[in-house]
């Protein structure tokens, strides 16, 4: 009697250790598993140690930490008719994994291939200048749009960011004769802007000048002596407004300083 039960503890105990391997489950804090009972949702496991039912349920285990997604180039047509290729980045994460699982077939699938359209469908609506000036709100935009098509999957998109936009190189010789030509717009515009306050500032001495007479003659003076510091130049001067004995000693102390 006694061998005869030997002989079936044995495989019982066997079986029994089977079972309990395939009933204790233990999973990470960056993980979830989803439990299906016969063919039903039972629930959201984890993280940490927990028992299933062998057999009868089914664990599906969820990452959720955040994705990275590379979204490949895409070849879009701004509104105003310009082919360029844009390549972008998605970041999203599992936030509800019930959800993940049973309402759409591979989610990760999904999210990726909605990344793509969508960012066709944005950049397709705008113009060059607003996609090469306006990254950060085509990104804010892109990730709402996302966000919103995702919620129900139970996906969260973080971050939306536009990494490249190639441009045809006809379209580059384009925007740099268009640089060109705003940088010499601004030159001019510039220089403009000094003539004016040159010409403003003229006026003023101009006014001055005119109520004290003897400070024009001052003024005549002093540039005459910086003119003269050069010595190659003739200073010709008119007679009405110098007087000979004037025009003589100048030109004496001209004379001199060249001697010096």
């Amino acid at each position: 009697m006694d061998g005869l039960f030997g002989q079936f503890l044995i495989p019982v105990l066997v079986v029994v250790l089977l079972i309990l391997s395939q009933s204790i489950k233990m999973v990470n804090e960056y993980e979830r598993v989803v439990i299906f009972r016969l063919g039903r949702l039972s629930g959201v496991k984890g993280p940490g140690i927990f028992l299933i039912i062998p057999f009868v349920d089914k664990a599906i285990k969820i990452d959720l930490r955040i994705v990275t997604i590379d979204v490949p180039k895409q070849a879009v047509i701004t509104r105003d008719n310009v082919t360029v290729e844009v390549d972008a980045v998605v970041y999203y994460k599992v936030v509800e994994p019930g959800a993940a699982i049973t309402q759409v077939e591979n989610y990760m699938f999904a999210t990726s291939t909605l990344s793509q359209t969508t960012l066709r469908d944005v950049l397709g609506q705008m113009e060059l200048d607003e996609l090469l000036s306006q990254r950060e709100n085509i990104n804010k935009d892109i990730q709402e749009l996302l966000d919103a098509y995702t919620d129900p999957w139970g996906i969260k998109v973080t971050g939306v960011t536009i990494r490249d936009v190639a441009l045809p190189e006809t379209m580059k010789r384009a925007i740099a004769k268009q640089a060109e030509a705003e940088r010499e717009k601004r030159a001019r515009i510039i220089l403009a802007e000094g003539e004016f306050q040159a010409a403003q500032k003229m006026k003023e001495a101009a006014t001055l000048y005119q109520g004290v007479p003897a400070a024009i003659k001052l003024r005549e003076l002093q540039t005459l002596a910086e003119i003269a510091r050069e010595k190659n130049l003739i200073v010709v001067t008119q007679s009405g407004t110098v007087e000979t004995g004037n025009i003589a000693a100048l030109s004496q102390a001209v004379s001199g300083k060249k001697m010096e």
